[in-house]
């Protein structure tokens, strides 16, 4: 089976994939592509919060033509998402996007497919396939008795193989669904026999708590098999907190780290400050911190330093005042009212 490590690497618009790159964060806007200036927006915010790749749909040619000016205020390679109609994936390309995304199943004729890779062909401009569950061929669902696995994976061996014949090898490939263990079956099928770089999600996960957990367990199967080369967490919601559950995720498989890992205790008869109000706080505060560290943030002095020596700071409530520690030394006593401050304070001095 290809893992992350050994499947090939593609280039998208200066960001690497695959091959044992890092795993990359993506997401998608939900503005109107060609409100040029509520799509920059969304994705210069999406940057700022970590998102490494981003992909607008491209229904029509005015946001055909509204990629050209997207990709000039923008920092990061642009996807151009593309439904049945074959000129809008060269339109997009043609007005530079890094990437497009098609289902070559719903583009049409094999003429029309051989137009779109010629293209990408011309300006080396890799091809994500895209299938999903809910858009399978009828006669895949009929041999197969619905959407399963096999059928999800053959899905995208066939369209693979279709430009393939085209004499075209940067591909990526995507095999959504929303439920989690055909999703997970379905990668492994396509791994067994393919070594393109894979784009990994649980496709219509839902809200961001529910989503983000589902997300959660279905990313989180496919990274400990070792497979995905570029992640998105579908949420229904604003697409920034995409990226914070996406680098969440990265950071607690262990395939990346971002910023702060906050762990805290699940409180406990012998908790004297309200460690709920406290730990939510600290979350918050931290998010300014873009260091790969792990803090602390415990309910009790009589095992807080010690459960969290691993982490690099922490606090542990008492009665009226707790304590700061660092790698499970204790530094010093402090009045619970400044717990926070403290340790915010010492994180800073040592940034």
């Amino acid at each position: 089976m290809f893992t992350h490590e050994d499947t090939r690497r593609i280039n998208v618009g200066g960001v690497s994939l695959g091959g044992g790159a890092p795993i990359r964060i993506q997401s998608m806007t939900n503005t109107p592509t060609a409100d040029v200036k509520a799509t920059v927006d969304q994705i210069l915010r999406l940057e700022d919060a970590g998102c490494e790749i981003v992909r607008s749909t491209v229904p029509d040619q005015a946001s055909a033509d509204a990629i050209r000016e997207i990709r000039r205020q923008i920092h990061i390679p642009l996807v151009a998402d593309i439904h049945f109609d074959y000129r809008m994936a060269i339109a997009a390309m043609e007005n530079g996007a890094d990437k497009i995304r098609i289902n070559p199943g719903n583009i049409g004729s094999l003429e029309r497919v051989r137009k779109v890779v010629e293209t990408a062909r011309e300006r080396q401009i890799p091809i994500r396939v895209g299938v999903n569950a809910g858009s399978l061929e009828k006669e895949l669902l009929e041999r197969y008795g619905g959407p399963t696995a096999e059928a999800l994976a053959e899905s995208a061996l066939k369209s693979v193989r279709l430009i393939e014949d085209l004499d075209y090898d940067q591909i990526v490939v995507s095999m959504k669904a929303s439920n989690i263990r055909l999703c997970a079956d379905a990668h492994r099928l396509f791994a067994e026999q393919r070594d393109y770089p894979l784009h990994i999600g649980i496709t219509e996960a839902g809200t961001v708590h529910d989503g983000t957990i589902k997300s959660a367990m279905g990313l989180g199967i496919l990274l400990y098999a070792r497979l995905g080369d570029t992640l998105r967490v579908s949420l229904t919601g604003d697409p920034v907190e995409e990226i914070y559950a996406a680098k969440k995720i990265l950071t607690f498989s262990g395939e990346r780290r971002f910023g702060v890992e906050l762990i805290s205790c699940p409180t406990c008869g012998r908790t004297k400050i309200d460690l709920i109000s406290l730990a939510g706080r600290a979350e918050e505060a931290l998010r300014e911190i873009d260091r790969p560290i792990k803090v602390a943030v415990m309910g009790c002095v009589v095992n807080g330093p010690g459960e969290a020596r691993e982490a690099d700071y922490g606090i542990a409530g008492g009665e009226g005042e707790g304590l700061l520690f660092k790698k499970g030394k204790v530094l010093r006593k402090v009045p619970e009212d400044q717990l926070l401050d403290a340790l915010m304070q010492l994180i800073r001095q040592e940034s």
